[in-house]
């Protein structure tokens, strides 16, 4: 099946340029090119010929080698074999996450601040904010 460039892309950045199976590194310049570094293909997560479709949320960006070693197994079987459960997150959730962790730590930092009467509070608040912003929220890039 062809693709849109703009099809393409969506793919390519739900899981922010990795493989949805092994989490390496692909190129978006590399999609369809058998042997160039970091060559990528779609991958069907629910394979066609188990009844997957060819709707968007069933389409993943896949290291050529993992797609063609999948076959017509089903993604989570291929994701255990490298000890996954889950799609690396998108740029768009993964900074979502960090967003919401930077919130916590200020709110955190401030009360404990407040509690140990260390001020300026509003300065512990940032710095409670920078350190939790920098929390890898992504398990498998913590790795």
């Amino acid at each position: 099946m062809g693709y849109t460039d703009e099809e393409l892309t969506d793919i390519f950045e739900r899981t922010d340029g990795c493989c949805h199976l092994c989490s390496s590194r692909i190129a978006f310049s590399n999609y369809g090119r058998l042997g160039a570094r970091g060559a990528w293909e779609v991958d069907h997560s629910n394979p066609r010929a188990n009844g997957g479709t060819d709707r968007l949320n069933n389409l993943y960006a896949a290291c050529i080698s993992c797609n063609r070693s999948k076959g017509t197994r089903a993604t989570r079987v291929v994701r255990g074999w490298r000890g996954y459960r889950a799609a690396p997150f998108s740029t768009t959730k993964r900074e979502s996450l960090r967003l919401r962790n930077a919130l916590l730590g200020a709110v955190l930092a401030y009360l404990a601040a407040g509690y140990l009467e260390i001020s300026p509070f509003w300065f512990w608040a940032l710095v409670g904010a920078w350190l939790a912003y920098q929390i890898e929220p992504d398990p498998l890039r913590r790795r």
